[in-house]
């Protein structure tokens, strides 16, 4: 397990993937803001859900996110779209309802730095999220991610066209937090 001040990352356990999928697939608008492809209802416990893991899968790797004290299940986290040539990948990460706003974004986004520049020998991790996503913002900037850009209406959410903005870390920009 990688672990960080609030949060570790580990593998996804079985038991994870329905509560994932109830809470953050299932939920239409929430898998709407979060994923580039439209909402579809998926049958329990098929392989098609977004939740379960394909352990064989090049340039991609998922977490499921726990509390250090107690090891509850709060989210998940994916390093994506991994290019090894280019040594890059993008950070992405989804928290259930009942831990949103505890501050486990920040530490997921540190631990995910951890394991792309020092775990994986990246060069640049990057993140796109929606410009109203003020806690990924937050979450990335105190990270030392900088932004980069602003997708103008390219995220189709719910009817509507929403900017993205581009955020980038550059592994000589990297300060891990120290561990205490």
């Amino acid at each position: 397990m990688l672990k960080g001040s609030k949060v570790g990352l580990r593998a996804r356990h079985e038991d994870d993937i329905p509560i994932l999928q109830a809470e953050l697939y299932d939920d239409v608008v929430t898998h709407s803001r979060a994923q580039a492809s439209p909402w579809r209802p998926i049958t329990p416990g098929s392989q098609e859900s977004l939740v379960v893991v394909d352990d064989k899968a090049q340039g991609y790797v998922a977490f499921s996110v726990v509390e250090l004290d107690g090891g509850a299940l709060v989210g998940t986290a994916t390093l994506w779209g991994i290019d090894t040539h280019n040594r890059m990948a993008h950070i992405g990460l989804g928290l259930r309802p009942s831990a949103r706003g505890k501050g486990y974004g920040t530490d997921v986004v540190a631990v995910m730095c951890h394991y792309g520049f020092v775990v994986r020998g990246l060069h640049r991790l990057q993140i796109e999220t929606l410009a109203d996503n003020t806690a990924m913002l937050r979450s990335a900037e105190r990270n030392g991610f900088v932004r980069e850009g602003v997708l103008r209406s390219s995220a189709w959410v719910m009817g509507e066209w929403l900017d993205e903005v581009l955020l980038g870390l550059l592994a000589q920009d990297y300060k891990p937090e120290p561990q205490g």
